[in-house]
């Protein structure tokens, strides 16, 4: 059933597209005061260096490979244990694995995600995240492993007004903070409220806080319309088409490691196989 709400969604996506249109580091050098000054800074740069130069050995040292996530049906949510599951989640477990460390995932206020990256409370962002030109700017990414959108949710009862970029105009919005849809609503100069997640952009539309959301069209075709727990909301407008990737710090070596895994998993069947059971496999761009 989420498999061919997908589908239904990214056609319907495309059909509204076209109608639319487009609309390094460095290490600092001291002073050297004597051999025995220039011997101390040397140590200090050696033991920093695995942090430094190489996030894989950092990660590899301490056992943990942290992940930044929040709760984004179907790619990182609880089942009934309380347990982190969801194709992004699964797949951070099994490259994990195949780094021979823990996986550690950390819920993260996602306005924040670059701060938490960089001050190393968490060593990657792997949540459903759009490449957006600030996230490729100020992280190294992986390559775009899934298809996505942002789409206009709107109460079921009123969808018939709203089926244009022109007739979103009186609308309020919520959106989530820092994310991809608050993005597109601010180039379109929407009026819009900002929240924590994307899901509590939905609770917004469904109590009537706000009269629209915008969210990923994959998040959307798990979690509204019939059969699901918004039966009463549904989507109209794709407001733009955009690519899933993973965010380490910059410079990060783990980035490579995980195109290598990507590209692996891809060509055994793991990756798709994990794609179909979250019913995400129609958004899969080829690794290789």
């Amino acid at each position: 059933m989420k498999k061919l709400a997908a589908m239904m969604l990214t056609m319907l996506m495309i059909a509204s597209l076209a109608a639319c249109g487009n609309s390094g580091n460095s290490d600092d050098a001291g002073d050297s005061n004597g051999d025995t000054a220039g011997s101390a800074a040397e140590s200090q740069e050696e033991e920093g260096a695995s942090a430094s130069d190489s996030d894989m050995a950092y990660v590899k040292e301490k056992g943990t490979l942290v992940v930044g996530i929040t709760e984004f049906e179907p790619m990182d949510y609880k089942d009934e244990n309380g347990d982190w599951i969801g194709f992004d989640a699964d797949m951070a477990k099994a490259f994990a694995e195949s780094l021979g460390v823990e996986v550690e995932f950390v819920e993260i206020d996602w306005d924040n995600k670059i701060m938490e990256l960089d001050g190393k409370t968490i060593d990657c962002v792997w949540n459903g995240m759009t490449l957006t030109s600030e996230v490729t700017s100020a992280m190294e990414c992986s390559k775009a492993y899934c298809n996505n959108a942002q789409i206009v949710i709107v109460p079921a009862d009123v969808a018939d007004k709203y089926q244009d970029k022109d007739s979103l105009k009186d609308l309020t919005f919520a959106v989530e903070a820092g994310s991809a849809g608050e993005e597109q609503v601010s180039a379109l100069e929407l009026e819009y409220t900002a929240v924590k997640a994307q899901s509590d952009a939905l609770m917004e539309v469904a109590s009537g806080t706000s009269g629209a959301a915008v969210i990923d069209s994959l998040m959307a075709a798990a979690m509204v319309g019939e059969g699901t727990g918004y039966g009463d909301l549904t989507y109209t407008v794709g407001l733009n088409s955009e690519e899933y990737g993973v965010g380490f710090r910059k410079g990060s070596d783990l980035a490579a490691a995980l195109n290598e895994f990507f590209a692996e998993s891809y060509g055994d069947g793991s990756m798709m196989e994990t794609a179909e059971k979250y019913g995400v496999d129609a958004a899969i761009v080829e690794q290789s």
